[in-house]
């Protein structure tokens, strides 16, 4: 597992520097498992063999690894927790896009999920999509989103997000000329679980701690609470805690 920085590329993308490269002029092959965005931080898992590849690759195909990022999105007040099944699809421009004009897109508050009837779904070729999210503290700005992909739709979590009117800070696919610049997308790959490849295959979690420019945009209204509480909130959230509710209150 790499902790990778935001601004460098898994895998060969156009002319840009990546991990893969990387790896083989310092004389070592590595195979790229998940493809996180260049413009995402964190957890990347390599393979050193084919064989191991091949395996690890299934489970994502399969949807039997469990993933989950960090987001911090703008503005705040955002459900405590709940689901955003959007159907994606690619549209002319190349850009990926929710199958369904804005003004279709539902919102139930009773259980914080949003969702597109099927008879409003445009007529094209479309991805079911679904992200479930935990809200781990918010104010009137900003919301920490963990962010739990089901599936693994290029763009996933970024699209859903701005489409239901929370973008990611940073996040150049959504932002507006207006915006003031960031010198990063606040987007990271926090854990990853998956059954190692054979012969003794073995479930095991890898962990990526975001460096402290992540925090940037929400560490003074954290305070003076620290961001270490938000990653112990999402540690209890994701090992399936009893106490449901770790979403922190914000200053006051």
């Amino acid at each position: 597992m790499v902790n990778k920085p935001p601004g460098l590329s898994v895998m060969g993308e156009r002319h840009d520097t990546d991990l893969v490269t990387m790896a083989a002029d310092a004389g070592e092959l590595l195979w790229w498992v998940n493809r996180i965005d260049k413009v995402t931080s964190g957890a990347v898992v390599l393979a050193k063999t084919q064989k191991s590849h091949g395996a690890l690759t299934r489970q994502f195909v399969k949807q039997t690894v469990a993933k989950a990022y960090l987001a911090i999105c703008q503005p705040g007040h955002f459900p405590d927790r709940g689901t955003i099944d959007l159907p994606l699809l690619t549209a002319g421009s190349g850009r990926i896009r929710v199958a369904a004009e804005r003004q279709h897109i539902e919102h139930d508050p009773a259980v914080g999920t949003w969702y597109v009837k099927a008879a409003n779904l445009l007529s094209r070729k479309n991805y079911p999509s679904r992200t479930d999210f935990v809200n781990l503290w918010d104010d009137d700005q900003h919301v920490v989103v963990l962010a739990m992909p089901v599936t693994g739709r290029r763009h996933q979590i970024r699209v859903h997000l701005a489409w239901v009117g929370h973008a990611i800070v940073g996040d150049p696919l959504f932002s507006k000329k207006t915006d003031a610049p960031t010198p990063r997308t606040h987007l990271h790959s926090l854990r990853i679980a998956f059954e190692t490849a054979a012969p003794r295959p073995q479930r095991v979690e890898v962990e990526a701690k975001p460096g402290t420019d992540f925090w940037e945009p929400v560490v003074r209204g954290l305070a003076p609470r620290s961001p270490d509480e938000l990653l112990d909130a999402a540690d209890a959230i994701l090992k399936g805690s009893s106490r449901r509710d770790r979403r922190l209150p914000v200053s006051g």
